[in-house]
């Protein structure tokens, strides 16, 4: 399958960036396939991360919840079987393919803006990570509430206690009760800062290792779809390099009791440091690493191939 070379021969040397792909329309409803496939082959090793950036700090004299992402691993599967995993998987998947579509129709919008004035000008690294901005700020107005429903779900039973929600529509329905459609975007601003700058780095780390991939062919006939799987994976690796602290400050965040944190990040940031140091606000890097490469992998494949198809049922 010939994902690239029938785009251009040289990735380094190409006049202008084939119309297929500067599509929005193309690219949205492409993105929405790379969002299920991301959902998919990640959502378990998400639970984890998040049950480890929310779980509580330990009393004086006793042990933390976790003691890493294994015994995370561990606990959950012991106590609630291979579904815990899965626990809040049917709010990203109905909303991140949507979400996807969006994230990468704002990008293709993001580079037909700079190529506007000249189609054959060659988009540097920059130019990817600008038109990235522009899909994590509409990325990043959208995700909230999902992201405040599935963290709810994932945590709830994981330290003993009962189950409190049936299913997203009940989270909905009880956050609004309590909070008001307000509630459900708890954590915007801190969401932002972790989707503004980190999608930018996602599009320019990921444009930059697929051009040095191609580049490293022998042969034309050879299949491209190993570029794709190394540079999605390794752009996942590096925005998440990025995001983790952010994201961990939103998942304290969108999971507290009400009132708990009047300042918000500010709060979660000083008990963080005061109670475990800075390291804190590190934990759950360790599934978000593995979890990042098949991930996003997995979305850039999908991605790439539906985009693949479109251009050619509709040249």
């Amino acid at each position: 399958m010939q994902l690239y070379y029938s785009h251009y021969r040289d990735p380094y040397v190409r006049m202008s960036e084939p119309r297929g792909r500067r599509s929005p329309v193309k690219n949205f409803f492409a993105g929405g396939c790379g969002g299920a496939c991301l959902v998919l082959a990640g959502h378990p090793l998400d639970t984890i991360k998040v049950r480890m950036q929310t779980m509580p700090i330990p009393l004086p004299g006793e042990g933390p919840l976790y003691k890493n992402a294994f015994d995370c691993f561990r606990k959950t599967l012991s106590n609630e079987s291979w579904r815990g995993f899965y626990k809040g998987l049917s709010t990203p998947l109905l909303y991140v393919s949507p979400l996807a579509s969006v994230s990468f129709g704002a990008y293709a919008v993001g580079r037909g803006i700079i190529l506007w004035n000249d189609p054959s000008k060659e988009l540097t690294s920059a130019h990817h990570f600008l038109a990235g901005t522009l899909s994590g700020l509409c990325n990043g107005a959208l995700v909230v509430p999902s992201d405040r429903i599935k963290c709810i779900l994932q945590i709830q039973t994981a330290s003993g206690m009962k189950r409190q929600y049936s299913g997203p529509f009940d989270v909905i329905r009880t956050v609004v009760r309590q909070s008001g459609i307000k509630g459900l975007y708890r954590g915007m601003c801190i969401t932002l800062i972790r989707d503004i700058p980190g999608s930018g780095i996602y599009y320019s780390v990921y444009d930059w290792w697929k051009k040095f991939f191609i580049s490293k062919k022998k042969s034309e006939s050879q299949m491209n779809l190993v570029p794709i799987i190394l540079a999605g994976g390794i752009s996942g690796i590096v925005h998440w390099t990025y995001a983790i602290i952010p994201d961990t400050i939103k998942s304290r965040l969108q999971t507290a009791p009400d009132g708990k944190y009047p300042r918000g990040a500010r709060d979660i940031v000083r008990e963080a440091v005061k109670g475990e140091g800075v390291r804190s606000l590190y934990r759950g890097l360790g599934p978000v690493v593995l979890r990042a490469f098949p991930a996003n992998a997995s979305c850039f494949l999908g991605y790439e191939v539906a985009l693949y198809f479109l251009n050619k049922a509709f040249p």
